[in-house]
């Protein structure tokens, strides 16, 4: 979505569902998943009279719900939605003023940029399993400006290109591909487009259905820019819905929990870039177009203020930098690449918070014999898992493993205060309600005592890096007793962000207008950010979320647009605005395109509704993707790894000896661990290059309403593991038969990397596939189980057992190690298997 629109986030948030005309569910499955959003569903569904599509390979939950249901293979999702996108193109159902506007459509590219329909399924440039990006350029004038056609006829602008791309993607084709029916598909197309016009409104649904592939990225990419032609994007009831599989994933990403980014998404440094001032050039991105905000040019005010709540006052701006961690040029420490190397005995220690990758990582069996290769392991969590006690797992011999492993209990959600983010951006502040059983303490608690014992040995010892952490400014640890305790609200004001200083400061929306700040006073918005280390924040989209109160613990009901915004509840970053790019739900000359569902509107001074996004007075002509370079959202993107359009490939196992639209069968550019000096040993494929008969069958993991997660909460509690207790393989009436497998037996599914045992339950919601006249079966594993909570687990004495036990283990034991070419987010959704009855072969 950061490609598309700017931002990775959920565009407008749970309520505004009900806003909705047409919702697809594709990806997911929010009404098993995530019941209380689906609750808004349903609201448009009786009061608005909204028609649900739903996209699945299983009859699920949500499509139970749908008014059309069209199932699809695994993996083709590309294909499914790039027929959409010639569907309406060839039936001129784009909003053509929103298009020409607010998009990159009249973009002109680079005439030697060839399409993969040209070029044997792949882009121009393709170096080995990388592109050489430079014939995906624009055109530009002598002034450095990017060409355009406003008329959108010209043979090499953005939307003549994306007609000409997505051409090949026939109905016809896309059924061979996806095993839809014709007209299924097309009825989907046909209810789905009819949203491209000023009073209607297209919202999507999706989850890790879509994200768990190599082609993840780019199968949102598509659905961005059906969005696009459609107008979907900044208006109520529209937009792109990424539904968390946590409470405050969001809130996490946005602290810079993945590797690649410091908090507010302000991209890491690289070790080339040596000092401050190289850092922010090459991290601010600069533009010609002269209407555009580029608010991404404000790059240095934001990185200053993080080093500054980092190091505080004392530390000058360029030491700080230096003092920050540099990830090497080229190098990948994401998810799959922390275990690979971990593996390799490449680190010797590893702090698990609050997660559970001996379960909920792909290819598990890696993982647990990863975790076995640390010289210490430290877990923190609610409970035993099989993380922490990985050694004494199936499989393993505790005689032949080094790691020290240390328990650390943590406080549950109840037991300690502060704050979460949930999918819609919104800050929401809980207040503990009971005290942490025991030794247990909140997670904060555990992480402030650490740094103050290690900020010590090093005081006292010495050591590489000293500084780094002597010279860490963290005044939120109050010793009680033998204990360091944090204060969060103060942790939260410092994310907010404050003045170090007295400081006369211009107006940043009103020229020559000034306003005086003392030292101490918080940062009113991330506008008021400063480059020259006069104001510090923690993260700088929360600037606005802890004023004179920490808004993020209001409780207000109004609703004055009447649309569900709610404005007095909580807060949402950034600035409190609940629908993010909402400048494009009014045209160029600031009237809503649809007055009825107005987000903003212009009442003759000023912006009134939302929180305005881009935009200046009426016919200022601001484009309003402010976070884009050029300030229109990209239909053309080249800025991912694998091609500036979407492109359909078959996943990396999967059951078609081809790539039906092209001789290209996989994403090129994704990172293979099957490959000489990349992968381990462990890493190993089926039905890569042909398709294995070993393995015939199509898998995917999925959620069941009853458990969250790896279940290390769920599975202990009794309820819980009694309405799903245990480790089951959804399959279809058909390939029962096939296999000669009753409901309720055990069986046992197998991969290339391992096997689990399952109880068959035996479905209609599943059907087979038909493709190119062969018969393709699927099955689905759920992902919440493990040995832990089994009977076969061996108890100590002082063990706490589960009162109801459940069965099996993670189907994490069955997923490869390959991941997107974008994110290498691993391709859980789609890869082989077997299915036989226990016993056997």
């Amino acid at each position: 979505m950061a490609e598309s629109f700017g931002r990775g986030a959920m565009t407008n948030h749970w309520i505004d569902f009900r806003n909705s005309d047409v919702i697809l569910v594709m990806g997911g499955n929010p009404a098993a998943n995530h019941p209380i959003s689906f609750k808004w569903v349903q609201e448009a569904i009786d009061k608005r009279g909204a028609r649900l599509l739903c996209v699945d390979p299983r009859f699920t939950q949500s499509a139970a719900k749908a008014h059309i249901y069209a199932p699809l293979r695994s993996g083709t999702d590309i294909a499914f939605l790039g027929g959409m996108i010639k569907y309406i193109i060839d039936n001129n159902l784009h909003f053509e003023e929103y298009v020409k506007h607010y998009t990159n459509a009249s973009f002109l590219v680079n005439p030697a940029l060839k399409l993969p329909g040209d070029n044997k399924g792949v882009f121009s440039g393709l170096e080995g399993a990388k592109y050489n990006k430079d014939t995906w350029s624009y055109q530009t004038g002598p002034d450095g400006v990017i060409k355009k056609d406003p008329t959108l006829k010209h043979p090499n602008c953005v939307f003549q290109l994306l007609k000409k791309h997505f051409a090949r993607y026939t109905p016809e084709l896309v059924s061979k591909i996806a095993g839809t029916p014709k007209e299924k598909l097309l009825a989907i197309y046909q209810e789905y487009a009819s949203t491209g016009k000023p009073d209607k409104a297209g919202n999507v649904l999706y989850a890790m259905g879509w994200t768990q592939h190599t082609t993840g990225v780019q199968i949102i990419r598509t659905m961005a820019i059906i969005q696009l032609l459609l107008g979907n994007m900044g208006i109520a009831g529209g937009g792109v819905q990424a539904l968390r599989g946590e409470s405050n994933v969001q809130g996490s990403t946005d602290h810079g929990l993945l590797f690649h980014i410091w908090p507010g998404y302000l991209g890491a440094p690289r070790a080339s870039m040596k000092t401050l001032k190289e850092f922010n050039e090459k991290r601010t991105p600069t533009t010609k177009e002269k209407n555009s905000l580029n608010w991404w040019k404000n790059f240095s005010k934001y990185s200053a203020s993080f080093l500054r709540s980092l190091y505080g006052k004392n530390v000058p701006l360029e030491e700080a930098y230096a003092l920050m961690p540099k990830l090497d040029d080229g190098a990948d420490y994401s998810w799959l690449m922390i275990f690979d190397q971990m593996y390799k005995e490449k680190f010797t220690g590893f702090f698990a918070w609050g997660m559970n990758p001996a379960c909920s990582s792909a290819h598990s069996n890696k993982v647990r014999a990863a975790l076995g290769k640390l010289d210490w392991m430290v877990n923190v969590n609610l409970f035993d898992n099989e993380t922490g006690s990985f050694w004494r797992g199936p499989g393993m011999d505790p005689k032949k493993i080094k790691t020290e492993v240390f328990m650390l209990p943590c406080a549950a959600s109840i037991e300690k205060e502060g704050s979460v983010a949930n999918s819609g951006r919104v800050m929401q502040w809980r207040y503990k309600a009971v005290n942490p059983p025991g030794v247990a303490m909140p997670d904060g608690d555990i992480m402030s005592e650490i740094y103050f014992k290690v900020k010590a040995l090093y005081e006292k010892n010495g050591g590489p890096h000293k500084e780094a952490v002597t010279k860490l400014t963290w005044p939120y640890g109050k010793k009680v007793g033998k204990e360091f305790h944090y204060d969060p609200s103060a942790v939260a004001r410092e994310i907010n962000g404050f003045f170090l200083e007295d400081k006369k400061v211009e107006n940043p929306t009103k020229k020559g207008e000034f306003r005086e700040f003392k030292k101490g006073d918080p940062v009113p918005t991330f506008a008021w950010l400063q480059d020259d280390g006069s104001t510090s924040s923690g993260c700088w989209i929360y600037c606005g979320s802890y004023g004179a109160v920490n808004m993020s613990t209001r409780r207000g009901l109004k609703d004055p647009t009447g649309l569900g915004l709610y404005p007095e509840w909580a807060w949402a970053w950034p600035v409190n605005r609940r629908i993010i790019y909402n400048g494009a739900s009014v045209d160029p000359n600031g009237k809503p395109w649809d007055p009825s569902r107005a987000v903003i509107k212009w009442d003759g001074e000023k912006w009134v509704g939302d929180v305005p996004d881009g935009v200046g007075e009426p016919g200022s002509g601001r484009p309003p993707f402010i976070m884009k370079p050029d300030g229109v959202a990209s239909i053309y993107g080249p800025g991912l790894a694998d091609g500036p359009f979407p492109e359909h490939y078959e996943p990396l196992e999967c059951p078609v000896e081809k790539n039906f639209l092209s001789p290209q069968k996989h994403n090129p550019a994704i990172r293979r661990f099957d490959k000489a000096g990349v992968g381990a040993d462990m890493d190993v494929f089926s039905g890569v290059e042909s398709c294995d008969p070993r393995f015939p069958f199509v898998c995917s993991t999925y959620r069941a309403s009853e458990h969250w997660q790896t279940g290390v909460l769920t599975r202990w509690c009794p309820w819980l593991a009694e309405m799903q207790p245990g480790m089951f393989v959804e399959m279809s009436l058909e390939l029962a038969k096939e296999k000669n497998i009753k409901n309720g037996e055990k069986v046992i599914v197998k991969s290339a990397r391992g096997e689990v045992e399952a109880t068959a339950m035996v479905t209609p919601r599943f059907k087979p596939f038909n493709i190119d006249g062969n018969i393709i079966h699927q099955v689905g594993l759920p992902w919440h189980y493990g040995w832990i909570t089994t009977k076969d687990r061996k108890y100590n004495p002082g063990d706490k057992k589960a009162e109801v036990f459940t069965f099996g283990d993670s189907a994490n034991m069955l997923t490869p190690t390959i991941g997107d070419a974008n994110t290498m987010t691993p391709e859980s959704k789609v890869f082989m298997v077997n299915v036989a009855k226990k016993g056997r072969g």
